[in-house]
């Protein structure tokens, strides 16, 4: 589950991270006031005004219905109303985006934090993520902050570091200060940073995430190191630990479509693909996606209807396909394990006569208990619909009808 960035900020400084501060407005109306506050807790004079949205180059986006960029300076309190105005509503298109952007219904007023002092800022990269083949959870840093990570790792990949923590004995105090070392950092900024990794690492175990990336960490002019941006996601299978979090969830930030299947109970990915997959089992439904692509066919989504395939489910995983204007195809694919082919194969005709014509075709193959009775049920039904058995038969009858 991905989060803005003044939540991913409210769960860095519950545990103790140093971040910029802000307030969130989704009105016009309410900017000037809100940023009134903000100047009686900090003292800024200026403001940074940003767009939340679950995408990345917010700062280079542009919203297509005032050009405003996605990130703005407000230089006094008599701007922030004006800038606000000019992304607040609008959509923004990043290169994260699709061309349509995605509408901005909140946005962040935040401190400025650039202010001029002892020394010179300094921007840093730092995220925390699971190596999977490592079996390490790794800090991931860099002096190039502010910069698409992306555009370093392939430009200047020696300015990327990265540090293997062991999750049996976590993060050790040499980590810490090497992580800083490696910053090009000393003193009062050498010992804020260490104390910084300590709590993003905290911060990273504490709530279950998958991900988190701050990207500017920012050392300022007085030598203080906070979190500029972030950039977090959290595991959903773990959320159940944490309520606070799961209320978090922005729908309006996510696939319709997938929304509308989680709420059906359907574990469902739009893909970009020509052909509708509907299977019981996320493994059975790997091979699937397979079977389409060895046919000539590329699969259109991933739908898992799980153990029980009802007319009723049947029919919303249909609907929900069928949403994909690019689907020319359904395959459905179901092991009859503990439920009947039979019944599986009555739940697919009820559907398609309670849809009424489906303008694709549809290949059902079922295997497993009662799959012979299940293929007589589908090719006496008369409906639009070719049954097959073993998988190469799904196969040929999916180059077949594409």
């Amino acid at each position: 589950m991905n989060l803005h960035e003044y939540q991913g900020k409210s769960i860095l400084n519950s545990y103790g991270v140093a971040v910029q501060r802000g307030v969130v407005v989704d009105k016009v109306e309410d900017a000037v006031s809100k940023a009134k506050e903000l100047n009686a807790e900090t003292g800024t004079e200026w403001f940074v005004v940003k767009a939340q949205i679950h995408a990345g180059g917010r700062g280079k986006g542009v919203v297509t219905e005032t050009q405003s960029n996605g990130v703005v300076l407000a230089k006094g309190i008599d701007f922030v109303e004006e800038t606000v105005k000019g992304i607040l509503g609008g959509h923004l298109v990043t290169k994260q985006t699709s061309a349509e952007g995605k509408k901005v219904n909140k946005v962040l007023i935040a401190e400025d934090v650039y202010y001029p002092g002892e020394s010179e800022p300094s921007e840093f990269y730092m995220s925390v993520l699971l190596d999977r083949e490592m079996e390490r959870n790794i800090i991931m840093y860099s002096t190039e902050g502010g910069m698409d990570i992306e555009t370093v790792a392939e430009e200047t990949p020696h300015l990327i570091f990265k540090e293997e923590i062991d999750p049996r004995v976590g993060l050790q105090g040499f980590q810490a200060r090497r992580i800083a070392f490696n910053l090009g950092l000393s003193g009062q900024a050498f010992k804020q940073m260490v104390k910084f990794v300590y709590s993003l690492y905290s911060a990273y175990e504490g709530c279950d995430a998958s991900m988190f990336e701050i990207n500017p960490v920012l050392k300022t002019s007085d030598n203080k190191i906070i979190a500029v941006d972030s950039k977090v996601t959290l595991d959903a299978n773990s959320l159940f630990r944490h309520k606070e979090y799961a209320d978090m969830r922005d729908k309006t930030e996510e696939d319709p479509t997938e929304v509308e299947a989680g709420e059906a109970g359907l574990n469902y990915v739009n893909l970009d693909g020509n052909v509708g997959c509907m299977v019981n089992g996320a493994g059975l439904a790997m091979a699937t996606m397979d079977i389409i692509k060895l046919s000539g066919g590329n699969p259109a989504n991933f739908l898992d209807v799980g153990g029980t395939a009802d007319a009723e489910r049947v029919e919303k995983a249909f609907r929900i396909i069928l949403k994909d204007p690019n689907v020319k195809a359904i395959l459905v694919n179901i092991f009859g394990g503990i439920v009947r082919c039979d019944r599986v194969a009555q739940g697919i005709v009820d559907a398609y006569k309670n849809m009424g014509e489906i303008p694709v075709p549809i290949i059902v193959r079922l295997q497993g208990t009662n799959a012979e009775e299940a293929k007589k049920l589908i090719d006496d039904s008369g409906l639009n619909v070719h049954s097959a058995v073993l998988l190469q038969e799904a196969a040929d009858l999916v180059a077949e009808v594409l």
